[in-house]
């Protein structure tokens, strides 16, 4: 059955009207007809049932059921993402979304390239959650992650917000680790586990996380990020880690990473 999206305050009284890009979509390029039935995923984790009713310049249908989606990780990540050049954040928006991710931050850093004025970013914010969106439609999830608008990465690091591991991915993690780590083993609950510094993944992940557990994954831009902010990374409870022998490129870092935690902690089996 074809999937779409709807917001919650879009249904009422058992009533659906879809938004202006998806009611063109079913009816200018699908060509749906009044009495075919699709389903419509909410963005909170519902999948809402519905009979087409009027195909017209506004799509609306009837509800048929609403089921809950088992379709998410028990894991929330939230990829801090250092702006690339081009339109690299789209592919990585997409694989992102398609591999579990809660949420997208974008971030700009020493070594990022592109610069725009504030409305530039907006309307770049816009445009990867329209991608956000499709990408939830494509497979399956009903849960569309938000992808916020591109901020400093010492903005980001500032709010201090909770989480239960905070990786940063640095290609210069192992030297690093020789002669650092220390701040992100002193670290209390939610700001690193306090666990030991290791310089590879598998030696800072924890053997278990809670269910519901928050990961902040952090990944540099195209130059990789600078020294400096990855020792202020650090001060904020992140764990400096590294790969392997092979440097990512940043459009693969992350969706790696994202993987790899899904594969130990979430859902990808």
């Amino acid at each position: 059955m074809r999937r779409f999206t709807i917001a919650p305050d879009r249904i009422h009284d058992g009533r659906v009207a879809f938004d202006r890009d998806e009611s063109r979509h079913l009816a200018r390029v699908l060509r749906l007809k009044a009495g075919d039935t699709v389903i419509a995923a909410d963005g909170a984790g519902h999948d809402v049932t519905v009979r087409l009713e009027d195909v017209g310049e506004t799509v609306t249908g009837t509800v048929l059921g609403v089921a809950r989606t088992d379709a998410e990780s028990p894991l929330r990540i939230t990829l801090v993402q250092s702006v690339p050049k081009g339109d690299k954040l789209a592919a990585i928006v997409r694989a992102a979304t398609e591999l579990g991710v809660a949420r997208v931050v974008p971030v700009t850093t020493e070594r990022t390239i592109v610069t725009l004025e504030p409305s530039r970013w907006r309307e770049r914010a816009r445009r990867w959650q329209r991608v956000a969106k499709e990408a939830a439609k494509q497979c399956g999830r009903a849960v569309i992650p938000a992808v916020e608008v591109p901020r400093p990465l010492p903005e980001f690091l500032a709010l201090d917000e909770p989480a239960e591991l905070r990786l940063c991915l640095w290609e210069g993690a192992a030297a690093h680790g020789e002669g650092g780590g220390e701040a992100a083993a002193a670290q209390g609950p939610g700001r690193g586990q306090a666990l030991p510094f290791g310089t590879t993944l598998t030696q800072s992940l924890p053997p278990t996380l809670p269910v519901g557990a928050r990961v902040h994954l952090l990944v540099g831009p195209e130059g990789g990020l600078s020294r400096r902010e990855v020792e202020t990374a650090e001060a904020h409870g992140f764990r400096v880690v590294g790969v392997g022998a092979r440097i990512l490129r940043t459009e693969t870092a992350g969706a790696a990473m994202l993987a790899i935690l899904q594969s130990r902690f979430g859902d990808l089996q």
